[in-house]
């Protein structure tokens, strides 16, 4: 196969090679075109005329059968199979034994090797492995140019090397222009077969146990490993010690494979198989799969520890999925965009990157089978879509859009220190959510008034343990330091749902949206509640405190929660230590029932906040995550805008403060609408502060307030078109 000569005679050398070594009457090679057709390359046995001739759709016989299920197939009988897929050309009708094995590379099949006997029989174990030795020698050859030239290939489809588009969700806002670089990028293996079978299986047994002993000792609290999360290492070290794993290693290196090529080939059968699976359960598990087989591979190549995160200028990074604190490990300065084949836009990933202003577009199938360590990749988180390697006149357009977007941030930047009134005088007061260390650093240079929404989960999220008392007054005290004499509302843990804590137990749920989470968490562990609002009363220390509870969906709890705040108020109290000079207890309004509660619940409050996320989708029984759903309601309907409606002149008819702080508030178009509807405290994303105050300095608020309430009187869906058009026309900046 080494030799020189004309690219199909070698191919014909080979098929007739492996079938001799296989005692097989036919040997037959498949590759996968671009169009997804699997063409027969060569043949031993089958009638020569049929090559580059028969060709098979996807999922079309046999062969297509092995693509689909993406594992060898083993007959004694094959035309009496289901899939069988009778092609005259071919001259195969005397033949019945069929054993095929897919051409795996990086999770991707590019190929099928099919021998074929006369007799029924079934073929043993040992030449099945053998068959999936020699496929996957082959699949690398091909791959790599050194069994055909890559010209000679034309259009099969080996690697991604095409300009394509994918359409995905948007995570976070922005548009980035960089290169790709892959999450954990595994080590490739150098070589594929072994000469000493004996020595590689002592040296695969060895790295697996230094594996072992490494994540037992991350799970013994002994190593921390910086931002991994709990949940994974749990799973890491099951898969570890799962013997199942263990014995796939051991039986392919066994077969004549060095340990690193053994894990590739585990690693692509994991791919193939439960790449497909519609369980998003097990295409989880894949993910973690994926990453203990790359700390496998770092171990086996000498470098056990987690690798640095050296990023190029302007990196994108490609990932199945990213944990909280995944994101938070890379260079900010480097990091340009964030691409992912999974995930939410109420995931802990896109919650991160809003935090952090980096545009992240997720919901991308196929991604990470579709691109290459350092190709040139834009991220449009403004349409949800990515172009993996771009033509020259796309990049050309996209930049012209990038030159735009940072001339209007220069714009926002300049209104930083302006106050927001509107041109007819009212005070608009913009805030800012949080809830990293990060988004203390631009504060100053947002030009937000204040902290509207502080998530104080997020050290929980990202931390391997509960977090100690002292750890959470550190982190409360330097909130309070850096806003200053700024205002900084603190939202006591909303865990659940979506947010679990590895370290606490926790049952799944049939609807995690609307189970055990939030306050409800907070109510029924008041030893976990008591121990964060201890935290805050001493992080105060003399300062205003203001603290907020998440998810009330009755007057009872927000009565409970309150009776806590104030007993570790006089806990303090009785042992002389500090207390805060002033003290305000709010509410969330996230659960429609309090909109028809709020007589009874503003009374006990000293401020409440609506959170816009959770109200539109409890309200609209439409899950925010579920991008099958999430786009089924708007939040400029009828019904959400005369809910809101409803809260805001509750609130002014009782004085309590309101504010607006879920993502609505930091859409101009949407902010425009809130100030039509009298609210005038917004809570925002850092990145959202300078587009909404543009909008505000723009606007006439009466002109807006009347003009909105038309648009309510007798609209039967969506006004959001109705309402741009009346931004436009009273000349707003949208």
């Amino acid at each position: 196969m080494a030799g020189g000569g004309p690219v199909q005679a070698r191919l014909d050398m080979a098929v007739r090679i492996i079938a001799g070594s296989m005692v097989a009457e036919v040997c037959s090679l498949y590759l996968r075109r671009a169009s997804g057709d699997l063409e027969l390359f060569a043949t031993e046995g089958l009638s020569p005329e049929a090559v580059h001739v028969t060709r098979l759709k996807p999922g079309e016989g046999l062969v297509g059968e092995i693509v689909r299920l993406g594992r060898p197939l083993n007959l004694s009988d094959a035309p009496s199979h289901p899939a069988f897929a009778y092609r005259p050309e071919t001259g195969e009708d005397p033949y019945h034994a069929f054993l095929g094995v897919p051409l795996l590379r990086g999770g991707r099949t590019i190929g099928v090797l099919v021998v074929q006997n006369r007799t029924e029989r079934v073929y043993g174990e040992e030449e099945v492995e053998d068959l999936q030795i020699i496929a996957m020698v082959l699949a690398e050859m091909v791959a790599g140019g050194e069994l055909i030239a890559q010209g000679a290939l034309k259009d099969v489809e080996i690697a991604p090397h095409r300009p394509e588009r994918l359409k995905g969700v948007r995570f976070a806002d922005g548009l980035a222009l960089g290169v790709a670089v892959l999450h954990e990028t595994p080590v490739a293996p150098e070589q594929l077969l072994s000469e000493d079978s004996a020595a590689e299986e002592r040296r695969l047994k060895t790295a697996i146990a230094d594996l072992q002993l490494q994540i037992d000792h991350m799970m013994d609290g002994q190593h921390g490993l910086v931002g991994a999360s709990f949940e994974v290492l749990e799973t890491y070290r099951m898969f570890a010690h799962d013997r199942g794993w263990n014995r796939s290693l051991e039986e392919a290196v066994r077969s004549g494979l060095t340990a690193e090529a053994a894990v590739e080939r585990v690693r692509s059968e994991h791919r193939a198989r439960l790449g497909q699976a519609r369980d998003p359960y097990l295409r989880e598990r894949l993910h973690d799969l994926e990453d203990l087989n790359d700390r496998l591979l770092r171990h086996l190549s000498g470098d056990g520890a987690a690798p640095a995160h050296v990023l190029p200028e302007n990196a994108i990074l490609i990932a199945r999925n990213l944990g909280p604190a995944d994101i938070l490990e890379y260079d900010r300065g480097r990091l340009a965009g964030i691409l992912l084949e999974e995930g939410s836009a109420a995931s802990h990933a896109g919650i991160v990157a809003r935090a952090l202003d980096i545009p992240c577009v997720g919901r991308l199938q196929g991604l990470r089978d579709r691109i290459n360590q350092g190709d040139p990749v834009i991220v449009d988180a403004e349409t949800g879509e990515a172009y993996l390697r771009p033509r020259a006149d796309v990049v050309s357009a996209f930049s012209s859009r990038m030159a735009v977007r940072a001339q209007r941030r220069a714009e926002f930047a300049k209104l930083r220190d302006t106050p927001a009134f509107t041109r007819d005088g009212a005070k608009i007061s913009l805030l800012m959510n949080a809830g990293l260390a990060v988004d203390l650093d631009i504060l100053q240079e947002t030009g937000a008034e204040g902290i509207g929404l502080f998530r104080t989960e997020f050290q929980f999220m990202v931390a391997e343990e509960l977090p100690r008392f002292n750890a959470q007054t550190q982190l409360y005290q330097r909130v309070l330091d850096v806003a200053g004499d700024m205002p900084v509302i603190f939202r006591t843990l909303d865990l659940g749902g979506d947010k679990i804590l590895p370290y606490l137990e926790a049952e799944r749920e049939d609807n995690p949206a609307l189970g055990w989470r939030a306050i409800r968490m907070g109510l029924d562990r008041p030893a976990l509640l008591r121990l964060q609002l201890r935290a805050l009363i001493a992080a105060a220390r003399g300062r205003e405190l203001r603290v907020m509870f998440p998810l009330v969906a009755s007057v009872e709890e927000f009565r409970t929660a309150r009776a806590l705040v104030d007993h570790e108020i006089a806990w303090a109290r009785k042992r002389g230590r500090p207390t805060p000079s002033l003290l305000h207890v709010g509410a969330m309004i996230e659960a429609p029932a309090l909109v028809w509660h709020l007589d009874a619940l503003l009374p006990m409050t000293d401020f409440v906040s609506v959170g816009t996320n959770d109200l539109m989708q409890y309200m609209f029984a439409a899950d925010r995550g579920n991008p099958r759903v999430a786009d089924r309601y708007d939040p400029l309907s009828p019904p959400a805008l005369r809910a809101l409606q409803a809260i805001q002149l509750a609130c002014a008819d009782s004085g309590t403060p309101v504010s607006v702080c879920g993502e609505m508030a930091g859409r101009p178009l949407e902010a425009f609408a809130l100030i039509a509807l009298g609210f005038d405290r917004l809570s925002m994303p850092p990145s959202g502060v300078g587009p909404v105050k543009q909008m505000v300095l723009s606007c006439d608020r009466e002109a807006a307030r009347r003009g909105v309430a038309g648009l309510l009187k007798g609209a039967s869906g969506s006004v959001r078109n109705e309402v741009e058009t009346l931004a436009r026309k009273l000349s707003v900046a949208i």
